[in-house]
């Protein structure tokens, strides 16, 4: 008979009884609650500096009880001297798979003219009540709540010259583009890269202008790249040219090129003097549209390659980045009733327009416009909400079936939480109708209402937010890890 240790249990028999199984909670794929979640949010500077901070984000009665300027809570998570120059560009993959028990993990990657694309793990979960936000010794005194599984993993080096895109299409593949006109493919699995697509370099029409190109030289390199839901096709749009070419990922060829012509140029502000190139481009959920903007101007595209109508923020500015609005329909079952633009301005405003082409009109009062103009639902900032600094980037997560938070990144190292009653948007989307555009431009409604600020420090470049998942319970998270040690860089998450 073994000898029985202190403290065991032991049966009617004298039998020491088998210790009970400890029971983890799996992990979740939505937060707690509906209205209520954990954000983490990633900023790159001019200061070459990756910044991570978790918002936790109260439910509405929290927040309706709570004063102003305290309905959320900010904590820093890592700070990374990432590069030797300004970071360009983020991208986060989706999660890892789901295993019971075992943190949830994305993969970070970082841009930046150093030519250097830098790697991190970042914890997709939030951290557990064990970790609480304590304030350390520092100048800033802020709170901090670090998490081990925040690390680095290394760094690819397969471009010549500053990358100025990033994306994950899935968690298996990378894809990168950057000023040596190339979109190269990378496969997260082993870091590979599979395949590299090669733009033309631009014909150079005359002496360019600003400091796009050195003396002597061509304004060259691939200004944004958007990928269609299908996986199958990409957009692309250059520095120096007046076009969008058309790639087939299948194959890794050129399917088509579609020049920007003069009328259309006109129609969103690129004069004479203007380099007509186009600077962000992005498809809508559905992939049946896609939105190309220009220094300042929007001009939305069908999948026919047709340009529908078009969006001019008033007063006219520079607009900095641009993103669709899911739709409470587009989260439940993928079908969105209205598709809803909203683009960041100079002048500090996130601007919501409607892209259906029953909501646009041309104004009969200017003959000279070919296109019809999208007509504005509200806007976020600007001079309304005393906030004057540009938002260089801003990302929006959806939170349970009718709210919407949009965190922005400003160039004065402010991060603005902002909440969204999506009923209140849609609603003025489905509203909307032809002719009421000068009205609505005269007095834009201010939709939604500011949450919290948290100051990085930072001249912010580039913005990344994800809603984590719940927290894991047991020491999974308090396990150390090292890079060979099987972590999913090195397992194959179905890559075809």
């Amino acid at each position: 008979m073994a000898k029985r240790k202190r403290g065991d249990a032991v049966d009617e028999n004298g039998q020491v009884k088998p210790p009970l199984p400890i029971k983890k909670r799996a992990i979740s794929e939505t937060p707690e609650s509906p209205e209520s979640a954990t954000i983490q949010i990633i900023t790159g500077s001019y200061e070459r500096i990756l910044h991570g901070i978790t918002a936790k984000v109260p439910g509405r009665r929290k927040e309706a009880e709570a004063e102003a300027g305290d309905n959320i809570t900010f904590a820093d998570t890592f700070l990374f001297n990432a590069h030797l120059s300004a970071v360009r560009c983020l991208a986060l993959s989706p999660p890892s798979a789901h295993r019971p028990g075992e943190v949830a993990k994305r993969i970070l990657a970082s841009g930046s003219t150093d030519e250097r694309i830098n790697l991190y793990h970042l914890s997709a979960n939030a951290p557990t009540g064990r970790g609480k936000a304590l304030p350390v010794p520092t100048l800033a005194g802020n709170a901090v709540l670090e998490d081990p599984k925040n690390r680095e993993l290394g760094s690819l080096l397969h471009h010549s010259s500053a990358i100025t895109a990033l994306h994950f299409p899935t968690r298996a593949k990378l894809l990168s583009a950057a000023e040596d006109n190339t979109i190269a493919v990378a496969r997260t699995r082993d870091w590979t890269v599979l395949s590299t697509i090669k733009a033309p370099v631009p014909v150079a029409h005359g002496r360019p202008s600003g400091d796009t190109a050195p003396p002597g030289g061509t304004p060259a390199g691939v200004n944004d790249f958007a990928v269609h839901p299908s996986l199958k096709l990409m957009l692309s749009v250059g520095r120096g040219e007046k076009c969008m070419r058309l790639w087939n990922l299948v194959t890794g060829k050129k399917a088509g090129v579609l020049s920007f012509g003069r009328e259309l140029l006109q129609d969103v502000g690129e004069g004479k003097w203007g380099s007509g190139e186009g600077r962000r481009v992005v498809w809508n959920a559905s992939g049946d549209e896609y939105a190309v903007a220009f220094e300042r101007g929007v001009v939305i595209f069908g999948l026919d390659s047709k340009p529908r109508s078009r969006i001019l923020p008033s007063p006219l500015t520079k607009i900095h980045q641009l993103h669709y609005v899911p739709s409470p329909a587009s989260i439940e079952d993928g079908n969105s009733p209205s598709d809803i633009l909203a683009i960041s301005t100079e002048d500090g405003r996130i601007i919501f327009s409607s892209t259906s082409p029953a909501t646009a009109s041309a104004l009969s009062a200017d003959k000279e416009t070919s296109l019809p103009l999208c007509p504005p639902l509200g806007s976020l900032g600007g001079k309304e909400a005393s906030l004057g600094s540009r938002i260089k980037d801003f990302e929006i997560l959806p939170l349970g079936p009718s709210s919407l938070v949009l965190v922005t990144g400003s160039s004065d190292g402010a991060i603005r939480v902002w909440r969204i009653d999506m009923r209140v948007l849609f609603s003025a989307a489905d509203g909307a109708s032809p002719g009421k555009e000068e009205k609505q431009k005269q007095k834009q409604k201010h939709v939604g209402h500011l949450l919290g600020t948290y100051e990085t420090g930072n001249r912010v470049t580039c913005l990344r937010a994800f809603v984590m998942l719940d927290a894991v319970a047991g020491d999974a998270r308090d396990a150390d890890e090292g890079i060979g040690s099987g972590g999913d860089e090195e397992r194959s998450d179905g890559d075809d």
